[in-house]
């Protein structure tokens, strides 16, 4: 076993995606420490890269991944090629898709340009993933390529471990064994690292070396539930090992180490018992096992306790006491047997998956969520221990993603509507408007106006060529002014020796030279105002006609525009249903899966249930034999056969 991958590290993926990422936005504050495998800060020089990420950062893997995707598309990521392909590869990876990110980063780590570091870990994390899926052969090719140059000394440590435990699983012992020996490395991990080998080393056949390793583990007095529990279970592996090497004397006191408050307790009694068995130690035997009786029947060693407790009674010629035991055993392995059959109808029925899954955050997302608890249920009670087994947790990640595709479809079709609707919405305003608006811009003659501006133009540098000071007055004092023009013209029509007539003329004049004065005292600022005025009305007519050309344009552009959207808004809903009846019959598929994985389970456990009940039946039927023989003719009887010890580490 390796330093368990659990929730916690296996959600590391997110900080090391992230770490991917630190190549593209600006790094914190520099605290001088060095950091293993950092990377140099680069800002974010393309808008929808920071899009990305943001959506990134908010664990929203499946949104960033679909932005991302269509930024590549459009060629909107010029400035973080490399950075969006690895991080691309890392969004695969989160959401389990381990083939297509394993595709990607085999293109783009082994660049020239990417720094070792970040090849290192996205090799690391990847290799881990494939442990965590179960392609072991993947996962030892590309943890075996990781090196150093990005690892922490935990990461590497862990490298190490799943490698070796890659190997284990492939029944390579003798590399599992040459990976791990000779190990150095942080004290925490020290501990796997013993437990790894001396697994090999006993699967391998050297139990003399590997029983060394299993015993020092066996004998930590570290108080970490972690290392307590890997105590135990190296205590356990190595009992069951002498056990099978008919060494009963070495395998009871190592057996006896095992807590008996934990999980693999009820495997350790079960061996403790058979190991006074084979040292014909019945009554000893007892003991352990007659305390297995008192558990939960669903436990493969209570069930063989079932039977080992009427044999060990057979052996010491308790044979009322033994038959007692096997009727027991008899009755408790048919009701168990009847309630496994109901629970494999209820499975075969349907609805166990959805309401496994409706008790789940919906919000959590990424392949390294994990089952915590299944519903109350009658099946569920023998469905606990799928939660450890990886086939399950895998399988119902996959059925748990298809559920989330299938709300992201149907939201998508739910858009299409809107988009429909929108688009109907956008026609009928188009079709009200264009007439209003066509009406409004009928009634302007921009080329009148034109003329109009000019002529304008005209005069005022006429009026400042040959200093008109009243082309540009007021209309008050163009009115006084002509009047004025008016009165000196009636004046010198008169007679000019006339007082009246002279004093008259000099009024005009003064009246002329004050409206003069008012007229030249603003003339330079009218002009000025005019000439503003005039560059205004030219910007003015320009818009207006950009805005005619605009109107003509929409005219003729906007209904082929409303077409290609509904072209493309129509294509998409085919595309959409055909993706929905797809991921209906995926998920529709992978529930059978699942549900054979239970039922499977379920039936391997009828059998041996068949198994012991058999046994039982015939060890009781072998008791009444002897039993009515004795009646016949009084003597010594054999006792009944030992049952079939199935339970093994």
């Amino acid at each position: 076993m390796s330093r368990g991958p659990g929730p916690r590290r296996l959600g590391a993926l997110a900080a090391t995606l992230a770490w991917l990422a630190t190549a593209a936005v600006p790094a914190a504050a520099d605290d001088g420490a060095p950091r293993p495998g950092a990377l140099p800060p680069v800002q974010v020089q393309d808008l929808h890269y920071g899009d990305v990420l943001f959506h990134f950062y908010q664990d929203d893997y499946f949104g960033a991944l679909t932005r991302l995707t269509a930024a590549r598309e459009k060629g909107r990521l010029q400035n973080h090629a490399d950075d969006a392909e690895l991080l691309l590869g890392g969004l695969y990876l989160s959401l389990g898709q381990h083939r297509e990110a394993g595709r990607i980063f085999a293109a783009v780590l082994d660049r020239p340009n990417v720094p070792a570091p970040v090849r290192d870990r996205a090799r690391f994390y990847l290799g881990k993933v494939w442990y965590q899926r179960g392609y072991y052969e993947d996962a030892v090719a590309t943890l075996a390529q990781a090196g150093r140059a990005g690892l922490t000394p935990d990461m590497e440590a862990e490298r190490r471990m799943l490698l070796a435990q890659s190997l284990l699983r492939q029944g390579r012992y003798d590399e599992a064994i040459r990976s791990l020996d000779g190990w150095q490395g942080p004290r925490t991990w020290s501990a796997y690292a013993q437990f790894n080998l001396g697994v090999a080393l006993v699967r391998n056949g050297r139990l003399a070396a590997g029983a060394k390793m299993l015993d020092a583990v066996g004998l930590l007095d570290r108080r970490t539930p972690e290392l307590v529990a890997l105590r135990d279970k190296a205590n356990l592996a190595l009992g069951y090992a002498y056990l099978q090497a008919d060494r009963p004397a070495d395998a009871r006191p190592v057996l006896e180490r095992v807590r008996l408050e934990g999980p693999l307790s009820s495997r350790a009694l079960l061996g403790v018992g058979w190991a006074d068995t084979a040292a014909q130690n019945y009554r000893d035997a007892l003991v352990p096992w007659l305390e297995l009786h008192g558990r939960n029947l669903l436990d493969a060693a209570v069930q063989e306790s079932y039977l080992a407790v009427p044999y060990a009674f057979a052996k010491l010629g308790a044979n009322r006491q033994a038959a007692e035991y096997y009727e027991t055993a008899i009755r408790e392995f048919a009701a168990e047997r009847n309630r496994i059959d109901e629970s494999v109808g209820a499975i075969r029925a349907g609805g166990l998956l959805d309401t496994i899954v409706a008790n789940e955050s919906r919000g959590q997302m990424g392949w390294f969520w994990q089952l915590a608890s299944l519903p109350d249920a009658p099946e569920s009670r023998y469905l606990y221990h799928l939660l450890a087994q990886n086939e399950f947790q895998e399988g119902l990640k996959n059925y748990r993603m298809l559920l989330f595709l299938e709300r992201n479809l149907q939201q998508w079709l739910t858009s299409v509507e809107a988009y429909e609707n929108m688009l109907e919405t956008r026609k009928e305003r188009y079709e009200r408007r264009l007439p209003q608006v066509m009406a409004s811009l009928e009634g302007v003659e921009v080329e009148a106006l034109q003329r109009r501006r000019t002529e304008l133009e005209s005069r005022i540098a006429s009026a400042e060529a040959t200093g008109d000071v009243a082309a540009l007055g007021t209309a008050r004092e163009r009115e006084i002014w002509a009047q004025v023009a008016e009165l000196e013209a009636l004046a010198a029509a008169g007679d000019a020796a006339d007082p009246e007539i002279q004093a008259a003329r000099e009024k005009l004049r003064l009246a002329r030279g004050v409206i003069y004065w008012q007229m030249n005292e603003g003339f330079r600022a009218r002009a000025w105002a005019a000439r503003k005025g005039l560059r205004e009305t030219a910007q003015a007519l320009r818009e207006t006609e950009s805005r005619w050309s605009l109107v003509q344009e929409a005219r003729e552009a906007v209904p082929d525009r409303n077409g290609e959207f509904a072209q493309r808004i129509a294509a998409l809903r085919p595309r959409i249903e055909g993706a929905r009846a797809q991921v209906a019959a995926l998920k529709s598929g992978q529930a059978r899966y699942l549900a054979d994985i239970a039922v499977r389970e379920l039936e391997s456990q009828k059998a041996r249930i068949d198994t012991y009940l058999v046994q039982a039946r015939y060890s009781l039927a072998t008791i009444y034999d002897r039993a009515s023989a004795a009646v016949a003719a009084p003597g010594p009887g054999a006792a009944a056969a030992p049952p079939t010890a199935e339970t093994r580490p």
